[in-house]
């Protein structure tokens, strides 16, 4: 992998590129203006269209997939959620030497949130919980798995090699003795009972739009399916500060086991992104380290 590069399997993706495609398979929008959208994200690259619109193109082959899901259930999810999510406009294909489906959505306006600088944050935490609970009653029939949002098991091997990396890197200061404890707590925790729920399964905070400190739209449902309900608990330890934290908890009902099961799913996400993303994706890398900071901040039994 070159430096800078976060995968070593990246396609080039320039305004050239995307200016054909959009003529090839849009014609009505061709004489659009096409510029990058500076975007923290790992998966997919992001191209303002016009005012109006833009386009998402994946970046890597494992964001293909995403892209096929959001083309097929965006608008199957849109009429049953309280927040605005991406609108589908056209789904593109392979041309122009680009291998994968790519897609145009409506523009959505909002600011990205930042842990630790929210105007709102008790209110943005009765937003997210609206929408989680919105997430969690969809009854669509023949649902996808959400990724990782099968048994917490399966990231075990992930989610050890990663404490190993960061082991090795002295200068990010991670305590890995903290960071087991708390991991073999949550894979001790009960299962939960119920049938699997609906679940965006990737609320960082750079897939949230705020205006005016609430949230305005969630987007980026590439992840999304039914799973444990614990996977959709990450803005409690990625974004919310505590008392805002608690009200997150509270509006949701989360019992003991599910947040035990979710502070480890967000640990978990935290420590493998580290280590991946230090050197190429300061965003991730940033909310990475503030997780395990909040997470270990009290030990295993920290809330």
């Amino acid at each position: 992998m070159s430096a800078g590069q976060m995968h070593p399997d990246m396609h080039p993706i320039d305004d050239g590129l995307v200016r054909r495609l959009i003529a090839g398979r849009f014609p009505r929008w061709a004489g659009l203006a096409v510029r990058r959208w500076p975007s923290g994200g790992t998966v997919n690259a992001m191209y303002r269209l016009g005012d109006d619109m833009v386009v998402r193109l994946p970046l890597v082959r494992g964001g293909a997939e995403g892209v096929r899901m959001e083309q097929e259930w965006l608008p199957r999810l849109a009429p049953q959620l309280p927040t605005p999510i991406p609108e589908l406009l056209g789904a593109g294909e392979p041309a122009q030497g680009y291998p994968w489906s790519w897609s145009v959505y409506r523009w959505l306006a909002g600011e990205l949130p930042e842990a630790g600088a929210l105007s709102e944050p008790v209110r943005l935490a009765e937003d997210l919980a609206a929408f989680v609970a919105a997430m969690r009653s969809v009854t669509l029939p023949a649902a996808p798995t959400a990724h990782r949002g099968g048994p917490l098991a399966s990231l075990d091997a992930e989610t050890r090699a990663a404490i190993g990396e960061l082991r090795a890197i002295p200068q990010e200061d991670v305590d890995c003795d903290a960071a087991t404890a708390v991991w073999e707590e949550a894979l001790r925790a009960p299962v939960p009972d119920g049938p699997p729920v609906w679940l965006h399964a990737d609320l960082m905070p750079g897939n949230l739009l705020l205006q005016g400190g609430r949230l305005a739209s969630v987007i980026d449902f590439g992840c999304t399916g039914v799973g444990d309900p614990a996977c959709d608990l990450f803005p409690a330890w990625n974004l919310l500060p505590a008392d805002a934290r608690e009200v997150f908890r509270e509006a949701l009902a989360v019992d003991d086991a599910t947040w035990t099961r979710g502070r480890g799913r967000t640990l978990s996400e935290a420590l493998i992104s580290l280590p991946y993303y230090r050197r190429t994706n300061p965003a991730m890398a940033r909310n990475a380290r503030h997780v395990i900071r909040t997470v270990l901040g009290g030990g295993p039994a920290a809330s």
